[in-house]
């Protein structure tokens, strides 16, 4: 049965990143790729927040420094060239190491706390990055932002790499996520998650496993942080180091179901396009904001545990009311058994 499942999800994610895959090559609106790339982004960039948000139970809401210092590395290293179009993609690997080891520190003193406090911490991280951005000029131009130079791409085809780029991340994140689910390093984590005082009595390396989550979610988010440099071109601190980026992939977990999969890629597939038709809706008005607050309210009311989770949840009592009403049907009753197997008690 395990196998069957794992054959099943494996297909699953097949025709997912197939689709996506051929969208580019059968065509479309010009709008539809680029609200596709925003939409990967947000979902390779909730899947690795879900890393230490939700499997290890860490509600870090400063993830966006990270996502702001791998933006301007892409753009002090290609301030002026991007030889050829394809280096900065092929340079990420070594920023997303970078941003993860320099991370660790910054894990190591931050998950000395717990929760809120956590949370709090993590918040002070990103308002720091955002006034380093404002005022170290001679590195991020400060408030008059920092460019990156132009990719030499055919104008037909210029979205495509920046599309694949994100998809290929998004698939990162996601196969990381499935092997955090399957090994150890998992099970530590949700031991963590449920009681982190049980889990040292267990024999958890406590620490270890959470600054493993913590580094690899930072070092996913930088990479992702590194292609939106390059796919806009033009780097400000209010837009590298924003709030919302930070708010939109917690959100995006929270909505499809934090700790799972699947959970922040649908997330992230319903909110962003939502975003962007309510964007074009109400125009400049800024309603589309409470519109966008509404979907994701509604939600949270009907489906409080997220959408997956709901559903399973759901679907589980069914099959287990499902179940039990077949055995109460199929279960004999002492009239209905053959004579020989009636036995009489003296």
């Amino acid at each position: 049965m395990k196998f069957a499942t794992t054959r099943a999800g494996l297909i699953r994610a097949g025709v997912f990143f197939l689709v996506l895959l051929v969208i580019p090559i059968v065509g479309g609106p010009g709008y539809l790729l680029n609200t596709l790339i925003f939409t990967i982004m947000y979902a390779a960039l909730s899947s690795s927040w879900n890393l230490i948000g939700g499997y290890a139970g860490y509600p870090s809401l400063g993830h966006v420094a990270f996502f702001g210092i791998g933006a301007y590395a892409t753009g002090i290293i290609f301030s002026d060239s991007v030889y050829g179009g394809y280096a900065p993609f092929f340079l990420l690997p070594v920023i997303g190491l970078g941003v993860a080891f320099m991370s660790i520190p910054i894990g190591w003193v931050s998950m000395r706390t717990r929760a809120d406090v956590f949370a709090i911490v993590t918040i002070t991280l990103l308002f720091i990055t955002q006034t380093l951005a404002f005022n170290l000029k001679n590195v991020t131009g400060g408030a008059q932002g920092k460019s990156v130079a132009p990719a030499p791409f055919d104008v037909g085809t210029y979205d495509w790499p920046f599309y694949y780029a994100m998809l290929i991340l998004l698939a990162i994140a996601m196969g990381i996520s499935l092997y955090f689910r399957r090994s150890k390093i998992g099970l530590s984590l949700a031991t963590v998650r449920a009681d982190e005082d049980k889990a040292h009595g267990v024999g958890v390396r406590v620490t270890a496993v959470k600054l493993i989550a913590f580094a690899v979610s930072a070092g996913l988010v930088a990479m992702v942080g590194g292609v939106w440099a390059y796919y806009v071109g033009f780097i400000y601190p209010q837009f590298a180091v924003d709030p919302l980026i930070t708010i939109g992939m917690v959100l995006m977990a929270f909505l499809g179901g934090r700790g799972t999969l699947w959970g922040p890629v649908l997330g992230a597939f319903i909110l962003v396009p939502a975003q962007e038709y309510f964007a074009q809706a109400f125009g400049a008005s800024e309603l589309y904001l409470i519109a966008y607050a509404a979907v994701f309210l509604v939600i949270m009311l009907f489906l409080p545990r997220g959408i997956l989770p709901s559903i399973t949840e759901r679907l589980a009592r069914r099959r287990a009311s499902a179940a039990g009403a077949a055995r109460d049907g199929a279960s004999p009753t002492p009239s209905a058994l053959p004579t020989s197997e009636v036995k009489v008690v003296r």
